[in-house]
């Protein structure tokens, strides 16, 4: 999987360029399309398949933020790191507001520029960057937002994710293809209301599927 570097702009999802961080894995299930011969996989769900070891990537369940002919961009949804929201803010000179949004963790989103900051959302409010994902999902990149969020005026079910994951043009797809992922729409159910724990297996059952029938070796679907 590509390191890339990101230098998120206003409405416009953070754009990629190179580096490295290779996955590999089991079957996959994907839409079929024209972007390198899968369909448009902005807004979906990333599954990591049994089998794939990264330890950045192993069960792991990423959002599809940005997807085009050139790169792809996602966000890790369910790796905490060992810190709270409380530190973030601590770093930018804020207070949280309670001891409950002071206590929620932080999330790894990726092994890319694990220093910068995107808040995942639902729509609300007018910040200085942000790129839409979809209809209930939104991803800031801005100071304001963290300041808000900090008074208890921030977007309705916010959390922080620190860094990315990234693809060069074609890499996602053929990850894909050699059955390192399987790919299924967004449900904001898994992005915000399933406990981190839960968002592996809860992206599974999306699909009909219980993670206890797979197997860590399966091959091709």
């Amino acid at each position: 999987m590509s390191e890339q570097s990101s230098k998120p702009g206003r409405d416009a999802a953070p754009k990629a360029e190179s580096g490295r961080a290779r996955a590999s894995g089991g079957p996959r299930r994907g839409p079929q399309g024209e972007t390198g011969g899968l369909a448009n996989l902005t807004n979906h769900l990333l599954i990591a398949m049994p089998s794939l070891a990264d330890p950045n990537f192993s069960q792991a369940v990423v959002l599809v933020c940005e997807h085009t002919d050139r790169s792809a961009l996602g966000i890790v949804l369910n790796k905490p790191l060992p810190m709270h929201l409380a530190d973030v803010f601590s770093q930018m000179q804020l207070t949280a507001s309670s001891e409950r949004l002071a206590e929620q963790p932080v999330l790894r989103g990726g092994p890319v520029h694990t220093d910068r900051g995107f808040v995942l959302h639902r729509p609300g409010g007018q910040w200085d960057h942000t790129h839409r994902v979809s209809e209930t999902i939104q991803v800031t990149t801005s100071r304001d937002v963290l300041a808000a969020m900090a008074r208890g005026e921030g977007p309705e079910d916010a959390f922080i994710a620190l860094g990315y994951a990234g693809w060069d043009s074609g890499q996602l797809e053929r990850e894909i293809l050699q059955n390192a992922w399987l790919s299924v729409p967004v449900d904001a159910r898994v992005v915000f209301e399933l406990p981190f724990e839960q968002r592996w297996s809860g992206a599974w059952d999306l699909l009909g599927i219980s993670v206890g029938q797979l197997s860590p070796t399966a091959g091709h679907a």
